[in-house]
Order: structure tokens, then C-alpha cells, then sequence
């Protein structure tokens, strides 16, 4: 189980959930919510875009193939997902980078990108 108690976002307030249909959240809960046991940093909540999921299909990550022994859907554009925050830098840093709710997105995040990232690409403020 997670060590945050009461999880932040990255405005310094408390974590709102990023998405329910389909679950998202390293620990399929809808939040982006982050501990020790989550490597890859699941802590930005994003909005799909076709851009972002070609780009990372091409790294070796493909989010939109419907993966049923997983419980996995499959995600297409409009899909709220929490992406690892290496993976939101690199597609930011390649000009491909989907828009981020920043409400939803752990404030770990801030670890690995800056707020000013966030908010050039922010969904809502």
C-alpha cells in the first residue's frame, strides 16, 4: 500500500483523481498517487493525444493495444492516464508531450519536470 497519506499535487494541494473509465494510477485506484514500490513514476495525469500515443509505442511502450490479461483496455485520444513522468519529459523534450491536469498530477512529478513544463501544457489551471 501506498506511504502518502494525504497525497499532493503538484499546486501544492490535495491530489484529485485523474480517472476512473478506464482506471488509471499505478495501483488502479484513478489516482496518480506514487510510493516506493512504483518504479516508473506514474505521478502525471495526462490527456491522450494520437501524437503522444504513436511516440510511445515507438520507445517500446504501446498504451493503445487492448491488453485483457492485464485488464488493460487499450487507451485512445481523450483517455486520462497517469503517465511515468520520464516518459511525459521525454515527449515534452521531442515536442509531443499531452496535456496535463495538474490538479491530478502527484507532486512528485516536480522531481523530474518543472512546473513551468506543466503549466505550458496544462489542461486547466
Amino acid at each position: 500500500m501506498a506511504t502518502d497519506q494525504t497525497p499532493r499535487n503538484v499546486l501544492g494541494h490535495p491530489l484529485e483523481g485523474c480517472c476512473t473509465n478506464p482506471m488509471t494510477g499505478f495501483y488502479r485506484d484513478g489516482f496518480c498517487r506514487t510510493d516506493e514500490q512504483d518504479q516508473g513514476r506514474h505521478v502525471i495525469c495526462a490527456i491522450m493525444t494520437e501524437a503522444f500515443l504513436t511516440f510511445t509505442r515507438s520507445r517500446g511502450n504501446d498504451l493503445s493495444t487492448p491488453r485483457p490479461a492485464f485488464n488493460f483496455p487499450g487507451l485512445k485520444p481523450g483517455d486520462r492516464w497517469c503517465l511515468c513522468a520520464l516518459r511525459w519529459r521525454e515527449a515534452y523534450e521531442a515536442g509531443v508531450a499531452p496535456p496535463v491536469l495538474l490538479a491530478c498530477t502527484h507532486e512528485r512529478a516536480l522531481q523530474y519536470v518543472t512546473i513551468d513544463r506543466l503549466r505550458a501544457v496544462a489542461f486547466e489551471e
